[in-house]
């Protein structure tokens, strides 16, 4: 499933129109973007959470001419499912 397959099926299931369930989706999406970048963790109770994690600096090696390369620290998004999730899952 895409984005757009997306968009059609929250229209569909909540009888509005697919510029609505557009709209509705990208604020979702803003605001999880919003809060990780601000540190935040994001918790939807049964389905999920995001948090951002800080990845150190590394060394790393080139696997084409097996040189030593140094990896920038970073930080990453992580998403922990729920218990419902899983459990709908398998």
């Amino acid at each position: 499933m895409n984005k757009s397959d997306l968009i059609d099926a929250m229209a569909e299931d909540a009888g509005v129109s697919k510029a609505a369930a557009k709209k509705a989706l990208e604020s979702f999406l803003g605001h999880i973007e919003k809060g990780l970048k601000k540190g935040d963790r994001i918790s939807l109770v049964g389905f999920g959470s995001w948090s951002v994690s800080k990845r150190a600096a590394r060394e790393g090696r080139n696997p084409q001419t097996g040189k030593t390369i140094k990896i920038a620290a970073k930080n990453v998004v992580k998403f922990k499912a729920g218990s419902d999730l899983q459990k709908a899952v398998n």
